[in-house]
């Protein structure tokens, strides 16, 4: 039985996150005294993370009121759109044609089932779309999937564009377009799932992960919380792993056509549309701004001229 003490403790305000954030602001001055360049991501980083989950809080208390399979599920899309916004806009370096829907559907793919068959049978919660037990971890799947995406969609589109000579190498000597990229397809993979390797090999050794420490300040046992966070971090890298061989399976797809060609043309090493847009638009500001700056300066400068010239005949007339 949960300790009624406990709710008390763990009853955090806006004030407490504020003095949190001190802790960002005090990494990002040190950065900026060091010019070390990392201040200004941390602060904008901490920001999104305060505004989204203010948002996300809201949502989801009134989709937990309601508890409606169809609100659920609604959720679950859009967080799968999100995150797949995320990539192509935000963290992709580079991109190729029909990276979006080939995102979409590899985080799609993995997420929702194993999401649903997590829940139900891993976890044990019937039925698998209880509000409360199903968005946390879909939410927790996305934001696995896109780190591991995102690494081996760079790292695979980057060796097929720098190192093409050794992939046209195989391909001269008769290999088809996966035995020719399967070395690229073999290391995308492992730095993709290196941090979830990495993560379960100190689990309870060196590191007490959030899900259990969430748990246990949440009033639950610590033999619970130790074997569903055991539950949850096979779920995440089990999602990872098939989004991450999804993607690459597309992106060579697309890359390396039937012909056993590269396309480079494929390949978008630009910004974003959506981060060139906000350039211009930002760029326009700038020069309005000038342009106001400097009629504002000359307006300024002709009533100085006026004013000294009016002192001038007075004095004239004076003398």
């Amino acid at each position: 039985m949960d300790d009624p003490s406990s709710a008390d403790k763990t009853h955090l305000t806006l004030e407490n996150v504020g003095l949190a954030f001190v802790f960002i602001v005090f990494d990002a001055a040190i950065s900026h005294l060091l010019n070390l360049g990392v201040g200004t991501s941390l602060v904008t980083a901490a920001t999104r993370c305060i505004i989204q989950l203010s948002l996300m809080a809201l949502v989801l208390a009134k989709i937990f009121e309601t508890d409606n399979v169809l609100a659920v599920a609604g959720l679950a899309g859009l967080l799968n759109l999100m995150g797949t916004l995320e990539t192509v806009i935000n963290k992709a370096k580079m991109r190729f044609n029909y990276m979006f829907p080939c995102v979409l559907l590899a985080n799609v793919g993995s997420t929702i089932p194993v999401s649903i068959i997590g829940t139900r049978f891993a976890m044990a919660v019937q039925p698998f779309w209880v509000a409360d037990q199903y968005i946390p971890v879909v939410g927790m799947l996305c934001g696995a999937t896109i780190s591991g995406m995102v690494v081996a969609v760079n790292y695979v589109l980057k060796e097929l564009i720098e190192n093409r000579d050794k992939v046209e190498v195989y391909l001269a000597f008769g290999a088809s377009r996966f035995e020719a990229c399967k070395p690229i397809a073999r290391d995308a993979l492992r730095l993709a799932l290196t941090p979830n390797v990495n993560q379960m090999s100190v689990l309870g050794i060196i590191s007490i992960p959030g899900m259990m420490t969430g748990a246990i300040l949440g009033g639950s046992s610590v033999q619970q919380a130790a074997r569903l966070q055991m539950v949850i971090m096979f779920m995440i890298s089990s999602a990872t792993a098939l989004s991450s061989m999804a993607i690459t399976v597309f992106t060579l797809s697309v890359v390396v056509d039937r012909e056993h060609r590269i396309r480079q043309e494929r390949v978008d090493r630009r910004p974003h549309f959506v981060h060139r847009m906000k350039g211009r638009v930002v760029d326009g500001v700038k020069v309005r701004l000038e342009v106001v700056a400097r009629g504002v300066m000359r307006a300024f400068g002709r009533k100085k001229q006026v004013v000294e010239g009016t002192e001038r005949e007075r004095e004239r007339l004076l003398g």
